[in-house]
């Protein structure tokens, strides 16, 4: 009871604003007589994506789709970003020359590699719009894990040094647990950026049944309500995906300050 009483305390600020910002947003669109193509009412918009759930636009296999891509793009990217990680902490010798190359990867606009991605992979795979999510992810992953893995104190490194720890035992036992908070915080970022790699990967091309060919599809009909209905699943898919992370996170590191309230002094 005592749990379930602060997750009440913890979330209903959150509900009653989001509650508020919604009856606000209906009322100004009713009051204003704002039209339905520069702002849709949150009715039409539920309306909206109720009529096309699985008919017409069919938003839950377009949903399916997207979310399997963008889950293939976070593996991807996540696989990539530790296995960078961990070879510029092993060798920091290679630093000076991986490093630059992942910002330049981090650096490349989106909309300007999602054509390129679909024409390597083609434009009806789903691998492509794994890769346009991937190239999101891998730097967040990355840097953060590196992060950790370097970030360690040096007084620990000497004690396990001092009892002829070797670079494996240092690494299992310590740059691993000190990275698991930089990677998961990475990895809750990821989450979403996967998501958005996905969605613009789609709107180049590819399957009809996407979010992204929903969001392209509708806008050029003029059918803004069911436009943001798919916007609002790609943002509470989001959130899932979000939540996940953290539920790990609550059960990998739950001995971290993070994870149980603590501000650090």
């Amino acid at each position: 009871m005592r749990r379930a009483a602060g997750a009440v305390r913890l979330y209903l600020p959150a509900i009653i604003l989001l509650v508020v910002f919604l009856a606000a947003w209906e009322t100004g669109v009713r009051v204003l007589g704002i039209k339905g193509f520069i702002l849709p009412a949150p009715t039409a918009i539920g309306a909206a994506l109720a009529d096309n759930w699985t008919a017409s636009y069919q938003i839950l296999p377009a949903a399916q789709v997207t979310l399997y891509e963008a889950l293939g793009g976070l593996a991807l990217g996540t696989a990539l970003g530790l296995a960078v990680a961990f070879i510029v902490s092993r060798f920091p010798v290679s630093r000076d020359a991986i490093l630059p190359v992942a910002v330049a990867v981090n650096a490349i606009p989106i909309i300007a590699f999602a054509p390129l991605a679909n024409n390597w992979f083609g434009i009806q795979s789903p691998v492509s719009k794994m890769a346009v999510a991937a190239s999101l992810v891998f730097f967040p992953i990355m840097i953060n894990t590196l992060r950790g893995l370097t970030q360690v104190e040096p007084s620990a490194i000497e004690l396990m040094r001092s009892y002829a720890a070797g670079e494996g035992s240092v690494t299992r036992h310590l740059r691993i647990p000190n990275a698991l908070p930089f990677f998961l915080t990475g990895l809750k970022i990821a989450t979403t950026l996967a998501l958005i790699g996905a969605v613009v990967g789609e709107y180049f091309g590819g399957l009809t049944v996407a979010l992204g060919r929903v969001v392209v599809g509708s806008a050029s009909a003029l059918r803004f309500d069911i436009t943001w209905a798919a916007i609002l699943v790609v943002s509470l898919m989001g959130i899932a995906m979000y939540l996940v992370v953290l539920a790990v996170e609550h059960m990998v590191i739950p001995w971290h300050p993070s994870v149980r309230g603590e501000v650090p002094s």
